[in-house]
């Protein structure tokens, strides 16, 4: 009978465009796998790549107790119905209701930890709720995955889960085979781009004010902005504002994309001078991984995709001064150095970031937790065994 796995994330959006590789490779080793997110239009498409999906009410960005034990509760009807034998959770809600859940129906988990978002920027109330919440909901958790050493050492050292059950892996991996060279069209204009969701914490508004630093000296240069608009964040752009950038002839706004590579094969130079609490960041490495040179800043997550000076270049948080300056040097290269900057980009992601890499660590977590689990069911066996020939 085969064993079923549970892959949970907030939305369908997440599931499919972050987490479809590995489900498949999950499928492939014979594990029935069931998705689980917030319903959006993305859920059809993973119903159409062949996966059970059951649609589950998770308000993001909601901060109601209430609303949130309510949460928990519908994990556990689900959980309780679906019978799942393994349970791999994303995102912060799923990582901490969802674990609350499962440790309830004795399910064995696997959470990630990818990024801890603008709740970890600074120091509030509801951070240190965050805090104490994951340290009760993760003591029971089987394994625990990070997507960068900053994370993981920000949570050894808050005492928030033990280094024994803990793993790095390397973001959410990257399909090379999909993300890769191609050749770009002849321009007269050096085209930049920078691809997030359109939030203030993602470093939108330096990039702004880079672009104004940049277009005030160079005639032959583009910013273009790729990303979901007026998304449910306290720190969402709104399109109103987008439109006055475009207005003023800052940026050129691209919309949305389901065929991201395409447009990344656009570009001369991928940008995120995010200073947003990030995993590794998705679009980093798939800029790499198709040869990219990439400018970032030297921020949690961010700066383990950049080499500085090899691959591209960091600049300081928050600093559009600093971003304006590196994006200069990179105009000064040669078109020769600028090739070899995102060759080397394609080598590291290759060497480091390959999604194989990721997925080869859940398979063998999950190998790992069935062997501990039966190791222990039969330690409570031989000790019970034992317990008895005493007394007799």
């Amino acid at each position: 009978m085969k064993k079923r796995i549970a892959i949970v994330s907030n939305v369908s959006w997440n599931l499919y465009n972050f987490r479809l590789s590995l489900m498949k490779a999950m499928q492939k080793e014979g594990y029935e796998v069931i998705a689980i997110a917030s319903h959006d239009e993305y859920s059809q498409k993973i119903i159409d790549a062949g996966f059970e999906f059951h649609d589950i009410k998770i308000n993001a960005q909601g901060v109601n107790p209430f609303e949130d034990m309510k949460t928990m509760l519908h994990f556990y009807k689900l959980f309780k119905k679906i019978s799942p034998d393994y349970i791999c959770q994303y995102t912060i809600k799923p990582n901490i209701y969802g674990s609350f859940a499962a440790k309830m129906l004795n399910i064995k988990t696997i959470n990630n930890i990818a990024g801890l978002g603008n709740l970890f920027v600074k120091e509030t109330p509801v951070t240190k709720v965050a805090k104490f919440l994951y340290k009760i909901s993760q003591l029971n958790v089987d394994r625990v995955f990070f997507q960068n050493r900053d994370d993981f050492a920000f949570f050894i050292h808050q005492g928030i889960v033990k280094p024994a059950k803990c793993d790095i892996l390397p973001g959410s991996g990257v399909d090379t085979k999909r993300f890769r060279p191609r050749k770009k069209e002849k321009r007269s204009k050096i085209r930049f781009l920078h691809i997030s969701r359109m939030i203030w914490e993602k470093g939108v508004g330096e990039y702004i004010e880079a672009a104004r630093l940049i277009k005030s000296k160079y005639p032959n240069v583009e910013f273009c902005l790729l990303g979901f608009l007026d998304v449910e964040n306290p720190g969402a752009i709104s399109r109103e504002q987008m439109n006055q950038w475009v207005e003023e002839g800052v940026i050129n706004y691209l919309g949305v994309s389901d065929k991201v590579d395409e447009v990344i094969a656009t570009a001369d130079c991928v940008i995120l001078p995010s200073y947003y609490r990030e995993g590794t960041p998705k679009t980093l490495l798939e800029s790499a991984s198709s040869a990219k040179p990439i400018i970032t800043t030297d921020n949690v997550g961010c700066r383990d995709v950049v080499d500085h000076g090899v691959n591209g270049y960091l600049c300081e948080p928050r600093s559009a001064e600093d971003l304006a300056e590196k994006i200069e040097m990179f105009m000064h290269l040669t078109p020769y150095e600028r090739e070899e900057m995102g060759m080397k980009s394609r080598m590291k992601v290759k060497r480091e970031f390959d999604e194989k890499i990721v997925i080869n660590k859940y398979l063998k977590a999950l190998e790992e937790v069935t062997t501990f689990s039966r190791t222990r069911v039969s330690n409570q066996n031989f000790n019970k065994h034992v317990a008895v020939s005493i007394t007799r």
